[in-house]
C-alpha cells in the first residue's frame, strides 16, 4: 500500500508539489497553534484586539502593495519577464509605503481617534515598513512558484511563523502586553523573505535582463492586474479587514479579539491546505489553459478534494467548538468558540472557493473578480451599518453576516465554473 501510495504522488506533478507546499505549511500553522494555548494565557482578549486592528490595516494595504503585479508573475514565457515583474512590484511597493508612511506623519492623530485604540499612537509608525515587507513576500512567493522552488517556499512560511511565535512567547513573559504581539508580528515578515529572495536573484544572466525599459513595457502590457485585480482586492480585504476595524468601534476590542480569535484558529485550515492548493491550482491551470484553452479537469480534481476535506473539519468541528476553545484556550476563551460555532458555514464555503478563485486571474478575467468583490465589500458594510444603526448586539449581526455572505460565496462558485470551461 505504502509503495503504492508513493508510485502515485511520484507520477502526479500536482500532488507532489501539493504536498510539498502543504506540508511546509503545515508546520509553520502548527506553531502558531501550538503556542496559542500559552499566548492566549500570557495576552488578554483586548491585547488581541489592538494586534487585530493592527494586522487588518497591514493586510488591507499590503495585499495591494505591488499593485496586483505578483498575479502576473505565472503568465509570461520567459522567466526574464517574470523577473522584471517581480522588480517592478517592488518599485510600486516602495512607492505606496513611502506614501503611506508621509500621509500618516499628516494625520497620526486624526487615524488614532478614528480607531478609537490609544495603544497604537506610537506604533502606527511600524505601518509602512511592515506592509512593504509583505507585498515583497507576496512577490517573491509567486516568482517561487513559477520556478518550482516549492521547498524554499515551505522553508520560508516555517520561517516567518517561527520568527513570530518565539517573539510573541519571550515578550509576553516579561509581560509587555500587546507590544509584545505587534513587535512578533511585524519583525517576523522579514524572516519569511530571505530564502525566496536567494532564489530569485541566483541567476545572474536573467538579473543582467532587468531593464527599466522593460518594466515599463509590462506595467503596461499586464495593465488590467492594478486596472481591476487591485481594486477587486482591495474590496476584498476591505470586506474583512476593515469588517474587523469597524467591529472594534461599532462594539469593542474585547469583542474584536474574542472574535479575531476565532478567525484566526480556523483559518488554519484554509491556509494549512487552501491556500497551498491555490498557489498549485494556479500554475496547473495556467498550464491545462495554455494546452487546451480551458482548465475544467484540474478544476473539478480540486473542488472535490477540498468539498470532502472541508465537509469533514468543519462537521466535526461545529459541534465541539465551544468546549474546546474554552478547554485549549481557557475559559475565558469559549465565547470565542461560540463565535466559532456561528461562522462555520462561511467559513466552509470559503475554504471551498477561495483556492479555485484564482481561476479568473489565470483566464484575466479582472473585471469579473471586481465587480464580485466591489459587491462582497458593499454586502459586508451594510451588514455592519445595519447592526450600527437598528443597534444590534454582536451575536446577531454575526448570524446576518455569515448567512448572506454565505450564499454570496456560492453565487461566485457558479461563476467559476462557466469560467474553467470557457463560456464566460
Amino acid at each position: 500500500m505504502v509503495s503504492r501510495i508513493k508510485r502515485y504522488i511520484n507520477k502526479s506533478d500536482f500532488i507532489k508539489n501539493l504536498l510539498t507546499l502543504v506540508s511546509g505549511t503545515a508546520v509553520a500553522q502548527a506553531l502558531p497553534i501550538l503556542a496559542s494555548p500559552i499566548l492566549s494565557r500570557l495576552y488578554t482578549p483586548q491585547e488581541f484586539g489592538t494586534l487585530a486592528v493592527f494586522v487588518s490595516i497591514v493586510m488591507i494595504f499590503g495585499t495591494i502593495a505591488n499593485g496586483r503585479y505578483e498575479m502576473a508573475v505565472m503568465l509570461p514565457e520567459k522567466d526574464s519577464d517574470a523577473l522584471n515583474l517581480l522588480a517592478l512590484g517592488v518599485i510600486v511597493s516602495s512607492i505606496l509605503s513611502i506614501l503611506l508612511l508621509i500621509f500618516i506623519l499628516f494625520f497620526h492623530d486624526t487615524i488614532i481617534i478614528w480607531l478609537k485604540n490609544a495603544d497604537l499612537k506610537n506604533w502606527i509608525y511600524l505601518l509602512p515598513p511592515v506592509i512593504f515587507l509583505l507585498g515583497l513576500f507576496n512577490m517573491l512567493n509567486y516568482y517561487n512558484i513559477r520556478i518550482k522552488e516549492y521547498k524554499s517556499i515551505a522553508v520560508s512560511k516555517i520561517f516567518k511563523s517561527s520568527g513570530t511565535v518565539v517573539i510573541q512567547l519571550i515578550m509576553g513573559i516579561f509581560k509587555t502586553g500587546y507590544i509584545g504581539l505587534l513587535i512578533g508580528f511585524s519583525f517576523a515578515n522579514f524572516f519569511g523573505n530571505i530564502k525566496l529572495l536567494k532564489n530569485s536573484l541566483k541567476d545572474k544572466s536573467l538579473l543582467n535582463e532587468v531593464k527599466l525599459k522593460q518594466i515599463k513595457f509590462l506595467a503596461k502590457r499586464y495593465l488590467r492586474f492594478p486596472k481591476l485585480n487591485m481594486p477587486a482586492t482591495l474590496a476584498n480585504k476591505l470586506s474583512t479587514e476593515l469588517t474587523n476595524i469597524l467591529v472594534s468601534t461599532v462594539f469593542n476590542v474585547v469583542t474584536l479579539g474574542l472574535f479575531s480569535f476565532a478567525q484566526k484558529m480556523l483559518s488554519v485550515p484554509s491556509s494549512f491546505i487552501g491556500t497551498s492548493v491555490g498557489d498549485v491550482f494556479m500554475q496547473e491551470a495556467a498550464y491545462e489553459k495554455h494546452k487546451t484553452g480551458k482548465a475544467e479537469k484540474i478544476y473539478r480534481a480540486v473542488l472535490r478534494k477540498l468539498t470532502l476535506i472541508g465537509l469533514i473539519f468543519f462537521g466535526i468541528l461545529f459541534f465541539v467548538a465551544e468546549d474546546v476553545f474554552a478547554f485549549v484556550f481557557g475559559e475565558e476563551w469559549r465565547l470565542a468558540g461560540y463565535y466559532a460555532k456561528i461562522m462555520m458555514p462561511l467559513l466552509l464555503v470559503r475554504f471551498i472557493v477561495s483556492p479555485v478563485s484564482v481561476s479568473l486571474s489565470v483566464f484575466e478575467k479582472q473585471h469579473i473578480t471586481l465587480f464580485w468583490h466591489l459587491g462582497l465589500f458593499i454586502l459586508s458594510m451594510l451588514i455592519i451599518a445595519s447592526a450600527f444603526i437598528i443597534k444590534l448586539n454582536f451575536t446577531q449581526f454575526l448570524y446576518i453576516y455569515v448567512g448572506v455572505l454565505t450564499v454570496y460565496y456560492l453565487i461566485l462558485l457558479i461563476i467559476l465554473q462557466k469560467v474553467v470551461k470557457g463560456e464566460k
